[in-house]
């Protein structure tokens, strides 16, 4: 019943993947969501956040970021970080995920999606069918729109914990 909310992967943040194990796996584009996934919601890029894609710069990956947010705040944070943006995307629908793709010149087998939102994040990397990435949520005070969803993400993280479990057991 869950399972098309479902991450590939779950971890604890975008600043601790193995990114040089991604690009040998043939990983080539990587689409990141911005708030609360890259820096605080609202923040401005920051020294962490710009190594980063300069990291992913050098290993090779092209990079672009995917927003709900409208072109003022996601403009300066992908000038600040040197990368693509499309905002308003209209997340879960699959649409600009696909336009993204097109932006880097890949694929569904070679993009990776990094978020923090079951809903909007992940359901949109998995209605275009690329590998997705849920992380940890930055920092726990969130509009009251966000704090709603994250009720009801506890209650498909319970079910999709539960079945990875089962499946290593």
């Amino acid at each position: 019943m869950f399972r098309k909310f479902y991450p590939d992967e779950y971890r604890e943040s975008a600043y601790v993947l193995d990114y040089e194990k991604f690009y040998r796996e043939g990983y080539r584009g990587i689409i990141f969501d911005i708030d609360n996934t890259l820096v605080p919601h609202g923040a401005p890029a920051d020294e962490k956040s710009i190594a980063l894609f300069g990291r992913l710069r050098e290993i090779g990956f092209d990079c672009v970021l995917l927003s709900n947010n409208k072109e003022p705040r996601v403009k300066p944070f992908a000038g600040a970080v040197g990368a693509r943006y499309i905002y308003k995307a209209g997340k879960p629908a699959a649409a600009n995920y696909r336009r993204a793709m097109e932006m880097m010149g890949t694929d569904q087998g070679s993009t990776l999606f990094v978020g923090d939102q079951l809903f909007t994040d992940v359901w949109g990397a998995k209605n275009a069918g690329i590998h997705s990435i849920l992380v940890k949520p930055i920092d726990p005070r969130e509009e009251i729109q966000i704090v709603l969803k994250r009720y009801l993400e506890r209650i498909v993280l319970y079910f999709y914990r539960k079945e990875r479990k089962a499946e290593h057991d």
